[in-house]
């Protein structure tokens, strides 16, 4: 049996598919890496809400698991849309990382909790428009690019710090530049933030799919993404939407129980929808749908509306 292995270029998006690769030849499976640059990658002069939220880091790894060219997509679960087509599957989610976004910069003096005004570099929506609500002190720029296309562009100063995952800090080793961590209270991940998901066509062979989830799949993770990508099919939101929402797993008395804070923010800052609710593993996916539904009907419907509109 040999698995082809499709990814981006990036160093990070290397770091994953290597991660995948390991654990498969760690059992005497064949593997080959694939490289494929996508749509996310090659425009860079645009924020990611100007270039489209569905499918700008994986359409061409798409189209590549249904040409057969590559066997398997390895993909961070949160550029990953929520709603995949007819002839695509997630078949397996690695363990989660810490899931905190944290602030970066060569400046340790430098905190969004004591009233310093300085420059941050972020092009998520959800970044920018938390810290407009919890720190209107602070500049935003918007920094598009991997990971160390953002750091060449902090070290030249075109911002202070950078906001990022702490999940692709850790993995590339920049765990110094690590300034702050910011709170999950506050500034609550997207949905898939830590984990990376592994995604094939349908027709891929049985075999393949069956030795992929033994390796590969970490049951506690995938509850909770079905759970957190359940919220956001249901909000019909993608990368460019200012959406959070993050499952936990907690086991009492041998039952394992599933707790979900999930929501939507306006790209001013100024309203923020927050649900919280709990549900047994089994009902991960109602539980999602219902926290969106709260979450819609509590006016995450008018902040979606007000978007798309813009």
């Amino acid at each position: 049996m040999k698995i082809k292995i499709g990814t981006r270029g990036s160093k990070l998006a290397l770091w994953q598919a290597y991660y995948v690769q390991e654990k498969l030849e760690l059992q005497n499976i064949d593997t080959e890496i694939v490289i494929i640059d996508t749509k996310g990658d090659k425009i860079l002069d645009r924020a990611l809400s100007k270039i489209g939220s569905k499918g700008v880091f994986t359409e061409e790894l798409e189209d590549q698991l249904r040409s057969g060219e590559i066997d398997i997509a390895v993909h961070s679960a949160k550029d990953l849309q929520s709603e995949l087509a007819d002839d695509l599957e997630i078949i397996a989610f690695t363990e989660r990382e810490k899931i905190n976004d944290v602030l970066v910069s060569f400046n340790k003096e430098l905190s969004l909790n004591n009233g310093q005004k300085f420059v941050v570099g972020t092009s998520s929506t959800r970044r920018v428009a938390m810290l407009k609500h919890y720190f209107p002190h602070i500049e935003i720029v918007d920094m598009r690019g991997n990971l160390q296309t953002r750091l060449r562009k902090l070290e030249e100063g075109q911002c202070d710090a950078i906001l990022l995952a702490y999940a692709g800090v850790h993995r590339m080793g920049y765990h110094d530049l690590i300034v702050e961590q910011l709170s999950t209270e506050e500034f609550t991940p997207p949905v898939g933030q830590g984990c990376v998901a592994i995604e094939a066509a349908k027709s891929l062979s049985e075999d393949k799919k069956l030795a992929i989830r033994e390796l590969i799949n970490n049951n506690i993770t995938e509850n909770c993404l079905i759970a957190e990508r359940a919220y956001l099919r249901k909000l019909q939101g993608g990368c460019s939407i200012p959406s959070f929402g993050w499952c936990i797993s907690d086991e009492k008395n041998g039952h394992i129980e599933l707790e979900m804070t999930a929501g939507i923010i306006s790209l001013d800052g100024q309203i923020i929808v927050r649900k919280y609710s709990k549900r047994p593993a089994d009902q991960a996916e109602k539980l999602g749908e219902e926290l969106a539904k709260e979450v819609l009907e509590s006016g995450g419907a008018e902040i979606l509306k007000e978007i798309r509109f813009i």
